[in-house]
């Protein structure tokens, strides 16, 4: 505690212009609105911002937890004793070759693919629905509809633990379903390069139209949610096995599976942190005793 207190008076000292907010509550920066109460969130402008505020903490011994648009997140109740870095300033976007664009991590997927479509680049059709941020999609390795994060980016400049920038390339991102080797090195997500083809930008906006219109028609995008609850087995798809279990609104609380899209846990209203976590247990124990798969939760629980 004293040590997160001492940091935060040095990063105030060090960057009087950096936005910082104190006891800033989650729920605002997560897409399920549930979460507690951190110490501090960091707002970086820029990439060397996010570099001095991450040398700054170490130095203190503090580890922050890095975020970007919160989608896939589900966080605790209460106080947490959490600094947070939120990405969502290093937002730049330039095209640097005839059919590539770099981008930082802080940029919304779905801004990223309007960029894309307005100057006749395909590749990013997919993307355009999914609500997080680049940093995050190559994180997790992002996709729908077919597509993968993978398939597009092919340079990223990470930030590493020990405070160095680190450029990989190709096969070391360690790209599998779902998965990065971010995951595990401990690296920030700084910016990645991106690698399109050209195509008519009408085609592209009717692509993009049409995903939109099924994901309208099959997903409960009206209530709060983190999308894709479980990870895709190695057999069937998670929301099929759901359905078939009998568990579409199966409730606690204020979370429940979704009645359009068993895929889903969605917040109700007033759901909390236990509520959502009941559910997922619930729907991972069901499936597993009457389909003998055992899910895996795609979102990512965070306790403080």
């Amino acid at each position: 505690m004293q040590s997160t207190a001492r940091a935060l008076e040095r990063l105030s000292s060090l960057f009087p212009q950096a936005q910082i907010r104190y006891n800033e509550p989650m729920s605002r920066h997560t897409s399920f609105r549930i979460g507690g109460t951190v110490r501090a969130m960091l707002f970086p402008r820029t990439a060397e911002e996010l570099k001095g505020f991450m040398a700054v903490l170490r130095e203190e011994g503090v580890e922050p937890f890095v975020m970007g648009n919160g989608t896939n997140l589900l966080v605790r109740d209460g106080e947490l004793d959490l600094v947070v870095i939120k990405t969502s300033g290093l937002s730049q976007i330039r095209q640097t070759g005839e059919t590539e664009i770099a981008a930082g991590s802080g940029v919304l997927l779905s801004r990223l693919a309007v960029f894309a479509q307005e100057r006749g680049l395909g590749g990013l059709e997919f993307a355009h629905g999914i609500p997080g941020t680049l940093g995050g999609a190559i994180i997790m390795n992002a996709g729908a509809y077919g597509g993968e994060i993978k398939n597009v980016v092919t340079r990223t400049r990470a930030l590493a633990p020990d405070g160095g920038e680190v450029l990989v390339e190709g096969e070391a991102h360690g790209f599998a379903y779902r998965h990065s080797r971010f995951e595990e090195t401990g690296e920030i997500v700084l910016e990645a390069a991106l690698s399109l083809f050209k195509k008519d930008p009408g085609e592209i906006a009717r692509e993009m139209e049409e995903l939109a219109r099924r994901r309208r028609e099959s997903q409960p995008l009206n209530l709060p949610s983190a999308g894709s609850t479980f990870k895709r087995p190695k057999t069937g798809y998670a929301a099929a096995l759901i359905d078939q279990a009998g568990l579409k609104g199966y409730r606690v609380g204020g979370a429940a599976v979704s009645e359009k899209h068993a895929g889903f846990v969605v917040n109700l209203g007033g759901a909390t942190f236990e509520d959502v976590l009941a559910v997922m247990e619930h729907v991972r124990k069901t499936v597993l005793e009457r389909c003998g798969v055992e899910l895996e939760p795609e979102v990512k629980i965070i306790r403080g």
